[in-house]
Order: structure tokens, then sequence, then C-alpha cells
């Protein structure tokens, strides 16, 4: 079923987006105010020359010919990228301290709680030579009876009965 009036969408390439650059909308912020230029997040605050940068993106940090670490904002304007890596490596660092001392004490715990099984095996081998020896003793204290009864020299329980 067809209807006599046709329904028209608007062209989507009628209605054109104003594009505004990163660079153009940055160096703008030029030699106003930190914050202004930070409201941009693409934007890099120079302190030394109070310029507004575009933030090089493909490279993790400023390079030192754009601007000094120590002089450097982005984000928020009272920190400065050469803290900004002191705290992050101290953090970081501290971090995997905290990681390294737990692994090794939880480790050390599970070690002394329960024996592993060479130490089972090294307990048991002793018992079992503890007993062999107990029986080796017996047998060598029967054979020394039987000797000395055989010579009459077995001592008897009161040795001053005879006299």
């Amino acid at each position: 079923m067809q209807t006599s009036a046709s329904y028209q969408t608007p062209d989507i390439q009628d209605h054109k987006v104003p594009e505004l650059s990163p660079t153009s909308s940055c160096s703008q912020n030029t030699n106003r105010s930190c914050e202004e230029c930070l409201k941009n997040v693409s934007c890099l605050w120079c302190n030394t020359n109070k310029a507004c940068l575009e933030y090089p993106v493909r490279k993790i940090l400023p390079p030192s010919s754009l601007c000094e670490l120590s002089s450097a904002r982005w984000g928020v304007c009272w920190v400065n990228f050469e803290a900004l890596i002191i705290v992050m490596s101290v953090l970081g660092g501290s971090i995997l301290l905290s990681v390294v001392v737990c692994c090794c004490c939880c480790c050390r715990k599970k070690k002394g709680r329960k024996p592993d099984k060479s130490d089972e095996r090294a307990m048991r081998e002793q018992e079992e030579r503890r007993v062999r020896q107990e029986e080796r003793r017996a047998e060598m204290k029967s054979r020394h009876d039987e000797i000395r009864k055989k010579y009459g020299l077995f001592k008897e329980q009161n040795p001053y009965a005879k006299f």
C-alpha cells in the first residue's frame, strides 16, 4: 500500500558541523591563562613563554624543544610534568615493592605451615632408620644374653644372693 505523500528525509550532507582544529583552538589561548588553555584537553600550557600549544600525542612526554618538563602543564595548572614523573615513579616503585614483599611473605608463610614432599620423605626415612636400629639393638641384646647364659655370665637380678 503506497501513500500519496512521500516522506523525505533531510540530507545529512546539507548540515555541516564547523570543525575546530586543535592547533587553532590551542594557539588562540596563547598569552591568556593556563586555566583557559587547559579547558581543551588536547592543549599543553608552557609557563616559560605563556604559550598554549597542541599536546604532542604521538610522544608520551612533550619534547624539550617544545617546552621544558618543569614548566609544561597538562590537565591541571598546578602540576608540572617533572613532578608528575617523579611522583608516578615513586608510586609505581612502591606498589611493585609492596607486591614483591607480599608474595615473599605469603610464600614463606605457606612453606612454614605445610611441610613439602622432600621434608615428609626425610622424616619418614628417619623414622624407618630409628625402627630398624631398635630392632637391631633388641636382636643384639638377645644374642648377648644367650652367650652370657651359655657361659654362665648371665647377670642375675641380685648378684649378692650367691654369697
